[in-house]
């Protein structure tokens, strides 16, 4: 588990779907170090990367560039994200942006590796 400033990163790897669990905040501080790690597995070029949102409690609009961004790579290389439950306050960030039609969102990890 790495962790910058408020935004824990934890990554269980696997070649076909790395999970990457995030704790805390997603923000202008926080949203590099993250990119930094999303690519090096995007990378890899896994068949699925997860992304479990379920413990952001704050992402700004970094945060939501930075996804943005990782989504087109995993776009490019064949890779499938699939975001985990975020929490209400980022689900609207997501919504308000329309982003929600963007992003596949999986309400648990389980349905995630399904999609």
């Amino acid at each position: 588990m790495s962790q910058a400033n408020d935004l824990s990163v934890r990554i269980e790897d696997s070649p076909e779907a790395p999970q990457v669990s995030l704790r805390g905040e997603v923000d202008l501080r926080t949203s590099p170090a993250l990119r930094t790690q999303l690519l090096e597995l995007v990378g890899r070029k896994p068949k699925r990367l997860i992304v479990d949102l379920s413990h952001v409690e704050y992402m700004d609009s970094s945060g939501v560039g930075t996804l943005v961004e990782i989504k087109r790579h995993t776009d490019r290389k064949s890779v499938r994200m699939v975001l985990v439950n975020p929490q209400a306050r980022v689900r609207s960030l997501f919504e308000i942006t329309r982003l929600e039609k963007f992003f596949l969102i999986a309400s648990t990890i389980d349905e995630a590796l399904t999609l």
